[in-house]
């Protein structure tokens, strides 16, 4: 057993790269044989849900910002429900385009038969990338709504020192490079990997593999950037040198949970049947389990820094979410985000079941969501002054601007799901994925 594992972790390249064209013909054909890899058990028609789906959200995004306008009070609370939402499923895309990049930098063999549902995520990143560069042509026009440094009345020696970085046109310049960038790598990566199932050509495998390297870097500069952008400067006074590395742990942890929500729906409507199995199950799970405790490890370790610093502009930061009205939600981080799911995510039964593991996923999604209002959703009810209609209205409207973004996201992620194979058909390392075990 030792030297299987040995064999498989330390040498998996040259097994599916130094076979002559004749060998590397008959492995493809051998795959082809294998009946788990018939057209009918890799491929599924497209969700009946998945349209309705996307104009549900349409509709309440429309009603979102028409409830935002008309509300005195609300155009802020408005724009922020909307990006609690956006920030979510850019997060879930981002971590797609992640682990399909770390992937095919650690050659790794396990996940081939779930990586396509990782490139899929990655692939509709165009949709919130856009409606981020919409919110920031909204912010610059509007002399900001979230993003108060934009205007700012008087002189403010802060806004002064940071204006080089914190300037309009130079923040539109940043938004755009975020999006083309995030674009064109997902398109590379889903590109290549089509092409290869069309072709077989093992050398776009070796390509990924290249661009990968490069990659990462800009993925996480323009992760981290954008997290400083709508997240960190709506509080300009407010700075945190870990803000990047936070974001990015919720990039994670909401990709590897939003493809286990994705390999549930696909096993429950009969497809990937022996090719998504426990083992496969188990591995993925332990993604989603790393980054919970990631994520805490991040969150801990920059509030811990912060406290003991005892700087005003970090500490006020936290102090007024916690004693104007939202150290609920303070709590429900701590032990919803971290306690509860370390919890249940360590035991090996629930990472070993694709059906457990799928409600957890919703779970941390929800989470990730909860995140992003703790983060949005405050700055909102620090500035207004005057706010028409009850706590339940403003609830509502949260409601229905977080779930608007999402409901169109999910509805883009279902109608690109049933646009192709559900695997890699003719990876080079499609064989260890078929055969993959666990041994711990």
């Amino acid at each position: 057993m030792e030297h299987i594992v040995t064999e498989s972790a330390n040498h998996p390249a040259p097994e599916a790269t130094a076979l002559s064209g004749a060998e590397w013909q008959r492995r493809l054909e051998k795959i082809a044989a294998d009946p788990r890899m018939s057209e009918e058990n890799t491929t599924i028609a497209k969700s009946p849900i998945a349209v309705p789906l996307f104009f549900a959200g349409l509709v309440a995004t429309i009603v979102s910002v028409i409830s935002g306008f008309s509300m005195s009070g609300h155009g802020m609370h408005m724009l922020a429900s909307i990006e609690v939402g956006l920030f979510t499923a850019l997060a879930i895309s981002l971590g797609g385009m992640f682990w399909v990049m770390v992937f095919h930098s650690l050659n790794a063999g396990w996940s081939i038969t779930l990586r396509r549902q990782f490139e899929n995520l990655g692939s509709v990143i165009w949709f919130p990338a856009v409606l981020l560069i919409i919110i920031a042509l909204i912010e610059v026009i509007s002399g900001g709504i979230m993003l108060k440094w934009i205007h700012h009345e008087g002189y403010n020696h802060l806004l002064h020192v940071k204006e080089p970085y914190l300037n309009s046109s130079f923040f539109i310049i940043r938004v755009l490079v975020y999006a083309a960038a995030w674009i064109i790598i997902s398109r590379c990566f889903i590109g290549w990997s089509k092409k290869q199932d069309e072709t077989g050509d093992r050398r776009l495998g070796r390509k990924s593999r290249r661009v990968a390297g490069f990659a990462i870097p800009v993925f996480a500069l323009t992760t981290t950037f954008a997290a400083f952008d709508f997240l960190m400067s709506p509080d300009y006074r407010f700075f945190s040198t870990m803000w990047g590395v936070y974001y990015f742990a919720s990039c994670g942890l909401a990709g590897a949970s939003g493809v286990a929500i994705i390999a549930y729906f696909l096993r429950r409507a009969g497809k990937l049947e022996g090719l998504v199995t426990s083992e496969h199950s188990h591995d993925l799970g332990k993604l989603v389990f790393a980054f919970t405790v990631f994520w805490a490890y991040i969150s801990f370790s920059q509030y811990f820094l912060i406290w003991y610093s005892n700087i005003p502009e970090e500490t006020a930061w936290f102090y007024n979410r916690q004693e104007y009205g939202y150290n609920w939600l303070f709590w429900v981080m701590v032990i919803g985000h971290f306690v509860f799911p370390f919890l249940l995510l360590i035991w090996r039964q629930t990472k070993r079941s694709l059906n457990l593991l799928a409600i957890m996923s919703v779970y941390m999604i929800v989470m990730v969501a909860l995140d992003m209002v703790w983060i949005l959703r405050p700055m909102a009810d620090f500035a207004a002054t005057s706010v028409d209609g009850s706590s339940i209205v403003r609830i509502a409207l949260d409601l229905v601007g977080i779930f608007g973004i999402l409901a169109m996201y999910f509805g883009l992620v279902a109608i690109k799901v049933s646009k192709g194979p559900l695997l890699p058909l003719k990876d080079p390392m499609l064989h260890e994925a078929l055969k993959h075990k666990n041994y711990v």
